[in-house]
């Protein structure tokens, strides 16, 4: 199938970008990644420079392929990541935008590739935790149910793409941190620490990110499908925090 893609592209992030114009042939089961791989092999051939865009393991696991495909960070298809995503999905012969994350808190570096430090930043302020040294606790004596596991890993999912963030009218990362949260207030070692870790993880999702106004938008994009009540976590933590604890 034939392709028209409209391609961001920037040289440094001082610099002006615009969208250029290339036509592909494409096969139907490539995902966004390997189609952009395509298109970098055609151009290398000819001398050109390649387009820059993360990606790592194309599993859908390591959150790298932060793309807005036509208007939608990763793609059509809800709830799945761009390296997950076909380009069969589009109709032969259709022009397809392909842009970075847009959010003010993600900067683009060069053509695809965005800063996404200021979600580092939330991890830094607090989503760990650490326990004191000596002998491990026998696995049978910690107080974690079998549903109280699964529902730590069903928050433990989220890979830190930003999806959420893009998806959001007000560019907030509520989901991103009430998943941490939620994750490790609800294990036993790892919530010793919940007061203080609400405390400094909302502090920095608040100097970088906007407010949330529960829009949704941000859980119908997620790819790791971390549902919409993480974001109530934010508050039920932050609750659970007073300063003066």
């Amino acid at each position: 199938m034939k392709l028209v893609l409209k391609i961001w592209r920037q040289e440094t992030p001082t610099s002006a970008g615009t969208f250029r114009t290339y036509q592909v042939d494409a096969d139907p089961n490539m995902s966004w990644l390997e189609l952009l791989d395509h298109l970098n092999a055609q151009r290398l051939r000819n001398g050109q420079e390649p387009v820059a865009f993360d990606s790592d393991c194309r599993e859908g696991i390591c959150g790298s392929c932060g793309l807005v495909i036509n208007g939608r960070a990763h793609g059509d298809k809800p709830n799945t990541p761009a390296c997950h995503q076909r380009v069969g999905q589009r109709r032969d012969g259709e022009t397809v935008t392909i842009e970075p994350l847009r959010a003010s808190q993600f900067p683009v570096l060069k053509d695809l590739m965005v800063d996404r430090s200021a979600l580092d930043a939330i991890i830094l302020a607090g989503a760990y935790s650490d326990t004191d040294t000596g002998t491990a606790p026998d696995a049978d004596t910690v107080g974690n149910t079998h549903d109280v596991a699964e529902s730590a890993l069903d928050m433990a999912a989220c890979i830190g793409c930003g999806a959420c963030v893009v998806a959001c009218p007000n560019g907030a990362a509520n989901l991103f941190t009430g998943a941490k949260l939620s994750h490790l207030s609800q294990l036993t070692i790892p919530a010793r620490q919940r007061r203080d870790r609400a405390r400094t993880m909302t502090a920095a999702m608040e100097q970088f990110f906007g407010p949330c106004s529960l829009y949704g938008e941000c859980a119908e994009v997620c790819p790791a499908g971390i549902p919409l009540r993480a974001v109530a976590a934010v508050m039920r933590e932050r609750a659970y925090a007073p300063k003066s604890s």
